[in-house]
Parts: C-alpha cells; sequence; structure tokens
C-alpha cells in the first residue's frame, strides 16, 4: 500500500522543507499563526491507507535448511546454504519436507536465521499495536527532535465502524452514511484544531516534546521494523484474521492493512517456508 501523494520519500521531503524550528528541540518564534520559524504552516493531509516496503532483507527457505541440518550434519551443512527448494527434484522434496516437519513439531529456532526490515508510515495507534510484538527491533520518528507532520488517518469509507460481540470474538459490520460522515467529520475537526494547537506552541517558543502533547494518535508516524521469519509468523498469526487459522484473530483492521503486505513480501521470499505455514494452521513454531 502506498502513501499515494508521491511517495514517502517525496512526503518526508514535503514536510521538512516546512520545519523552521532549531535543534535542541525547541522552536523559533515567528510571527503569530505562521509557524516555526515564521514559515507558513502546512495544511493538514487526510488519509486512509498505509505504506509498508521492504527495505533490505537476507531471507531465503535455504537459511532454514542448513540452520537446521547442522544439528546432524556439522559442518556439511554449509553444502546447504543457497540451496533452491522451488526446483523439482528428490533433494528439493526433502528439503521442503523439512521445513515442513519443523513448523508441524513447532522446531522454531531455523527460523530465526533470516532477517527483514520493513519501513512503516501509520497512524501512531497502530505503532502502539505493533510495538506490543517485543520480538522485533524497532526506530520511530520522534516527536522531540522534529516538527511531526499534519497527516492525519481518517478512516475510509470501506472500513466497517460498527463492533459486536463480546471481548476478544468481535465481528464488525458496515456503518451508516451517517455514522461515516460523522467519523469522517469528528477526526477532521479534532485533527486539524489539535494540530492549530500544537503550532501555537511552537510560535511561541514551547519545546516539541512538549507541544506534541496535543496531537492525537490518529496522526501519522514512520519507523522501520526488523523481524525474522518466526517473528514475522507470530505476528502474522495475531494481526490477520484467516479462515482455517488453527488459533483465531480479531486484529484491529488498520494494522492488519500492514500484516496484509508484510505477508504478501515474506511470501515472494520464502514461499516454501509460507506454504507450511499455511498447511498448519499459521501457527508461529
Amino acid at each position: 500500500m502506498s502513501a499515494g501523494s508521491g511517495g514517502p520519500e517525496q512526503e518526508v521531503a514535503r514536510q521538512e522543507a516546512v520545519q523552521g524550528a532549531t535543534p535542541g528541540g525547541t522552536a523559533e518564534p515567528g510571527p503569530p499563526g505562521s509557524g516555526a520559524g515564521g514559515d507558513a504552516a502546512p495544511e493538514p493531509v487526510f488519509r486512509s491507507d498505509v505504506v509498508v516496503e521492504l527495505v533490505r532483507a537476507s531471507a531465503s527457505d535455504a537459511d532454514v535448511l542448513f540452520a537446521a541440518r547442522v544439528s546432524t550434519k556439522g559442518e556439511a551443512s554449509r553444502d546447504d546454504v543457497g540451496a533452491d527448494l522451488t526446483a523439482d527434484g528428490d533433494a528439493q522434496r526433502r528439503s521442503a519436507g523439512l521445513v515442513n516437519y519443523l513448523m508441524r513439531d513447532r522446531h522454531g529456532s531455523p527460523f530465526e536465521h533470516t532477517s527483514m526490515t520493513f519501513y512503516v508510515q501509520a497512524p501512531i495507534f497502530v505503532f502502539r499495536e505493533f510495538m506490543r510484538h517485543r520480538i522485533a527491533s524497532y526506530n520511530e520518528e520522534s516527536g522531540r527532535y522534529r516538527e511531526l507532520r499534519p497527516v492525519f488517518y481518517v478512516p475510509g469509507r470501506d472500513r466497517r465502524l460498527v463492533q459486536e460481540g463480546k471481548p476478544g470474538a468481535y465481528r464488525f459490520t458496515a456503518g451508516t452514511p451517517d455514522q461515516h460522515a460523522l467519523v469522517e467529520s469528528e477526526v477532521r475537526a479534532a485533527s486539524t484544531r489539535a494540530y492549530e494547537a500544537y503550532r501555537a506552541m511552537l510560535d511561541a517558543g514551547v519545546a516539541r516534546e512538549v507541544a506534541r502533547v496535543v496531537l492525537p494518535v490518529t496522526t501519522y508516524s514512520s519507523m522501520y521494523v526488523t523481524m525474522n521469519a518466526r517473528a514475522l509468523m507470530n505476528f502474522l498469526s495475531l494481526r490477520t484474521q484467516r479462515e482455517g487459522s488453527t488459533f483465531p484473530s480479531f486484529p484491529q483492521r488498520e494494522i492488519e492493512m500492514c500484516a496484509e503486505v508484510m505477508e504478501e513480501v515474506w511470501r515472494g521470499l520464502m514461499p516454501v517456508t509460507y506454504a507450511a505455514f499455511e498447511r498448519n494452521g499459521r501457527v508461529a513454531p
């Protein structure tokens, strides 16, 4: 999923062009209403998407093989480095069978010898859910060291609004046109007012780390997240809703949007491992 207006680099560049704050967490006072440093305040932007991009990866099905086979083959396991599990033949079928065995019997450590780094741009409330997964590494942009951009999430018309059911087993149904209109108007009004308060404090010389307290969790942020395949499978098992899962999950839609993109990227990198994950009920080993 993309940012919709030139991608994250262009969006960051556009917003950095309006940064008028000095280093150290404070802003240069400017004329009232002009924004920090006298620059004109950017207009709020409202979006209903997320951005997920693979930055780098060291992740293949062969990584699982050599890590698993060192227990029985020792130094001979190095022959499995770079093996092709997608080709036809008995050796490839045995290798795929080993991956499936590891997944089925939950021998998870061989899946940890991989690494994927994603760039994610999403509203702050999504990141708070992300960071409950402590089996990943995170670096997020800081509201102490840069002026936060007036980019806010508003649920799209396809976002189901009405929650039914008991905690842990929610079912969501589509809202009425009036409910969608109410959500959009209130999010826009609250976010705009909060950003005006934020800029007013910056204009008065208040430190960024203090001024940011008025901004809502619908504000977009950006981060890098790095995880191995085992950690990603744990994340996907909890943050996607899929038929046939051994343990059904009921994630918030916005983090599921991120998870769906990450899953498709990983599926391309490790197709044999992905197939075993699906075959065994989407349970992280």
